[in-house]
């Protein structure tokens, strides 16, 4: 069996595109739009959000069976939290420079609604191998969009990319300041949103027109 066939696999690759947090379900919108000025920033919210993710998942369905219904959803905060508290802290002693900027934003992970609705609808219910690939996909689906949206900002912005100056920089290239604004942010999410969209629902009317 194929590994796109099996319950993880297809949990995963789902995540990915077809169901993505950021532009399918619009789920995450906040760190989105706050950290995605930078992309060395973006790079470690995305590594954090995928870590949290992943191991979450996997930790709350090896104890879907045994977590009382009445308290699950504050079980799997408590989960999440623990996780979370982890890459704060890794943010913290390991870049205690960017922590300044986007430490707050780590915290909120916690009641991020991309990794509380994977527990809540995938991971309470599933084994533990497709709940973990689940939890990673929906990271890594968030984290596509986010880098695209960082790497447009920072280039347009700043005319670097992860702190090192473009080579047109000092001749012909014009920042836009808009770009690192919040009306910058809103508007690539706009941007990654239609083209996302509009590519899938292309490709289902081509499909079904087969």
């Amino acid at each position: 069996m194929a590994f796109k066939d099996t319950a993880g696999g297809k949990a995963l690759i789902q995540n990915l595109w077809h169901e993505n947090p950021v532009f399918r379900q619009m789920l995450g919108i906040c760190s989105t739009l706050a950290v995605t000025n930078l992309l060395k920033n973006t790079l470690l919210m995305c590594g954090g959000l995928i870590f949290t993710a992943g191991l979450s998942s996997l930790t709350i369905s090896l104890l879907r069976k045994t977590i009382p219904k009445q308290v699950r959803m504050m079980v799997q905060v408590l989960i999440i939290a623990a996780y979370v508290i982890i890459v704060d802290t890794f943010i913290r002693a390991q870049f205690p420079d960017i922590h300044k900027t986007i430490g707050p934003y780590v915290g909120l992970i916690i009641t991020n609604c991309i990794i509380m609705g994977r527990a809540e609808a995938f991971a309470s219910k599933n084994p533990a191998w497709p709940s973990l690939l689940d939890g990673i996909g929906a990271g890594l689906g968030y984290s596509l969009i986010l880098v695209i949206i960082a790497l447009v900002r920072e280039a347009l912005g700043f005319g670097t990319l992860m702190g090192i100056p473009l080579p047109a920089r000092d001749v012909w290239w014009y920042q836009w300041t808009i770009m690192v604004m919040p009306p910058g942010a809103f508007f690539m999410l706009a941007l990654v949103a239609w083209f996302g969209n509009a590519t899938l629902l292309k490709r289902e009317k081509n499909g079904g027109a087969k």
